[in-house]
């Protein structure tokens, strides 16, 4: 593959019913350490690199937990894709719960043959918009033939987007469910249960927000839903072994992917 350019020159997402909810491309002209925020949604990465076998590989990743730290070579670029809530079993034929904090090569879900043909297509695509393009398209394709695989609860966004300002008894009164059944709902789509969820994305919020602007940390923590400053810093220590000061300037000094 040729060239890539920068990871916002390819950032995409999709609303609709395409499994692919957001698209990122990163490229490492030099080597360099990379610091992945954790994610509840799976996702699948194809990596690119001549210390790759045959300059190629793909693997799919389950939802994690916990802020992933790893050294990069140079050279590498990454097509990396996050799935949409509830479709990760269509898409990749194993259930939410049993990819969870695991990441296994996507032969071993599609099968030699389905990722080979895959990655032969990638290996010839001009650049990192065609091996995006590919990459979304053969997920689609996937998702398509599983199509005995029950699709997610059509309370599944709803309740999403809910806990992500609500306890996980508010969301369920609202929706008119029992918690029981939420947690199920959840975990069935994502493979962590809604209390994980929440934590998971108030997390994302706050980082974005403390990149976007210089901190006020005391109202930053109100703003993204946690119950005071304490609160906020026990969670970085909790989700990325760091304070948040020390956390922002880690993010300064190495590749981020978000």
């Amino acid at each position: 593959m040729s060239t890539a350019p920068s990871l916002a020159d390819v950032a995409c997402a999709h609303d609709g019913p395409h499994p692919v909810q957001a698209l990122t491309v990163a490229r490492f002209a030099g080597d360099m350490r990379r610091v992945a925020v954790p994610r509840a949604e799976a996702q699948v990465v194809v990596r690119f690199g001549p210390a790759l076998p045959g300059g190629v590989d793909v693997h799919a990743m389950g939802a994690r937990t916990q802020v992933q730290r790893k050294f990069v070579r140079g050279g590498q670029q990454a097509v990396l894709a996050r799935l949409q809530p509830g479709l990760g079993a269509r898409v990749l034929g194993l259930p939410a719960d049993a990819l969870a904090g695991r990441v296994l090569p996507l032969e071993d879900l599609w099968g030699r043959a389905a990722t080979q043909r895959l990655l032969e297509g990638l290996v010839d695509a001009p650049d990192a918009h065609a091996a995006g393009r590919m990459l979304g398209g053969a997920l689609s394709a996937q998702a398509s033939a599983r199509h005995h695989v029950p699709a997610p609860s059509p309370g599944l966004r709803a309740a999403l987007a809910r806990l992500q300002v609500a306890s996980v008894a508010t969301v369920a009164r609202d929706l008119g469910i029992s918690e029981r059944q939420l947690r199920r709902m959840v975990r069935h789509a994502l493979g962590v249960g809604p209390k994980t969820y929440a934590r998971l994305k108030r997390f994302e919020h706050a980082v974005h927000a403390a990149r976007a602007a210089p901190p006020h940390w005391a109202a930053l923590a109100a703003d993204v839903g946690y119950y005071d400053q304490a609160h906020l810093i026990a969670e970085f220590h909790a989700i990325a072994g760091a304070t948040p000061q020390a956390f922002l300037a880690e993010l300064r000094g190495v590749h981020p992917a978000l």
